[in-house]
């Protein structure tokens, strides 16, 4: 793609609001719809973005294949870490009401780092997807004939 000049410089300009509006809806998901989900795949979505554009060599050396699993792992150590912290307290597995002495506030701050477990891991499995579909050799298959 290095001869479509204008799509690259686009490109350049998309990823940094795109990325913004995947802190918003991530941060923004427990008043409205959106959360970690959809956040997750918005993030992946612009570094993939990134990646079709100006290759994907150029993109793992940004963003490495071990910081993907790195993150998969992190993502699902910190969703789970809140269910065991609320089992510590006494709770039931994500009983977000003992994580802090206002029952209010441990549901809110609960909710925000559950969703925030959620939306690191789908993040990571999307470039792991992605990392692992455009990386793979061209088959046979893949020639026109």
């Amino acid at each position: 793609m290095d001869h479509h000049l204008i799509l690259r410089v686009v490109t350049r300009l998309l990823v940094a609001p795109i990325l913004l509006f995947g802190l918003y809806v991530q941060f923004h998901g427990d008043f409205g719809p959106g959360g970690g989900f959809q956040a997750g795949v918005i993030f992946a979505v612009a570094l993939i973005l990134y990646g079709i554009v100006f290759g994907l060599s150029r993109l793992r050396s940004i963003f490495p294949d071990r910081w993907v699993m790195r993150l998969l792992a992190f993502g699902l150590l910190l969703y789970a870490g809140v269910g065991v912290v609320s089992l510590i307290q006494g709770g039931n597995y994500l009983d977000y009401n003992v994580l802090l002495p206002s029952a209010k506030a441990g549901q809110h701050y609960g909710i925000i780092v559950i969703e925030l477990g959620v939306g690191i891991t789908v993040f990571g499995v999307m470039m792991a997807i992605y990392y692992g579909f455009a990386g793979r050799p061209p088959s046979i298959e893949d020639t026109d004939w």
